[in-house]
């Protein structure tokens, strides 16, 4: 009655572990910098929708005064959004003069990732 075992020796077994450590080592560095990569792309999308909100409210009030709101500085881009500007941005306060397309205003983050800041584009409407 000799039964022949199947299975993994030992040694097997303890080759994958060291394989699969050696790859979660090398793969987490990169999943340590995701945060700051979503920081930035959250900065760089609530900066693009006051631009294209400021364009959207550029035409409508180009057409109609009575729509829209006017714009005459950067922090009226806050009013552009709806329910307005996230909490945890600040946007730097700058003259925007009527009818001057893409005057550069700044926004900051409270919680900064790789970019400190970044810019985006208004024009000026009364």
């Amino acid at each position: 009655m000799n039964k022949q075992q199947s299975g993994f020796t030992l040694i097997e077994l303890v080759m994958v572990i060291v394989i699969l450590g050696i790859l979660a080592a090398t793969a987490l560095p990169k999943f340590v910098n995701l945060s700051a990569d979503a920081r930035d792309a959250a900065l760089k999308g609530v900066a693009g929708s006051i631009s294209s909100g400021n364009s959207i409210n550029y035409g409508a009030r180009s057409i109609n005064s009575a729509k829209g709101v006017a714009v005459t500085d950067c922090s009226s881009g806050a009013t552009l959004l709806e329910g307005g500007l996230p909490a945890g941005y600040v946007i730097t306060a700058a003259a925007v003069a009527a009818g001057v397309t893409n005057s550069a205003c700044v926004l900051t983050p409270s919680t900064a990732g790789a970019l400190a800041n970044t810019t985006f584009t208004v024009t000026g409407i009364l």
